[in-house]
């Protein structure tokens, strides 16, 4: 898989316009992956999301967490959703979706405007709250997408937009599948 250049932050700025179009009404689950361990993707149809693991198969929970006090998971960071316009402009290619680490990409609006902490979205037959912790670019963004992708996405417009996505736990197990609705409840 070649490696596209990564766009600048002009660029980048520049593509706001689509973002800012997703859809608030309802919106649709794009793509699920699930991550077994640490930078191993795989691209599902369909997941299971429990209270209790998460998105079943994925390392969240026995990867735990260092920013909990006994290092473990993290029910604020249970599961992360990322809107597909951002990733689709930060990759310039499906295939290296996944390279973000987030497990849903959906077409919707994430931004903080429109779902303020504590909202609750459906996906199929699921529900997530919006969690309090921002989920922002790490280095490993950085090297994936480029300094200006994660400028980009930690800027202030790019926090209130949520660029990066969101992290929310789930309220309600279920399955979700790839095109199913997603809602603001």
């Amino acid at each position: 898989m070649t490696t596209p250049a990564h766009l600048s932050y002009e660029e980048l700025q520049a593509s706001l316009s689509p973002i800012r179009q997703s859809p608030r009404e309802t919106g649709r689950l794009e793509w699920i992956v699930r991550r077994p361990s640490v930078d191993e993707r795989e691209v599902l149809t369909e997941a299971q999301l429990t209270l209790d693991e998460g998105l079943v198969g994925d390392n969240w929970q026995p990867r735990g967490s260092n920013r909990t006090p006994d290092g473990s998971a993290s029910l604020e960071r249970q599961i992360t959703l990322m809107n597909v316009r951002v990733i689709a402009l930060l990759t310039q290619s499906q295939e290296r979706w996944a390279l973000a680490g987030d497990q849903l990409y959906v077409d919707f609006d994430l931004s903080v405007e429109h779902l303020p902490v504590g909202t609750q979205i459906q996906i199929g037959e699921a529900i997530l709250e919006v969690s309090a912790p921002p989920h922002t670019g790490c280095n490993k963004f950085a090297e994936r997408f480029g300094a200006d992708a994660l400028k980009f996405v930690n800027s202030p417009e790019g926090r209130e937009l949520r660029l990066r996505g969101i992290n929310a736990r789930i309220v309600r197990a279920g399955t979700v599948h790839v095109g199913d609705t997603v809602k603001k409840l």
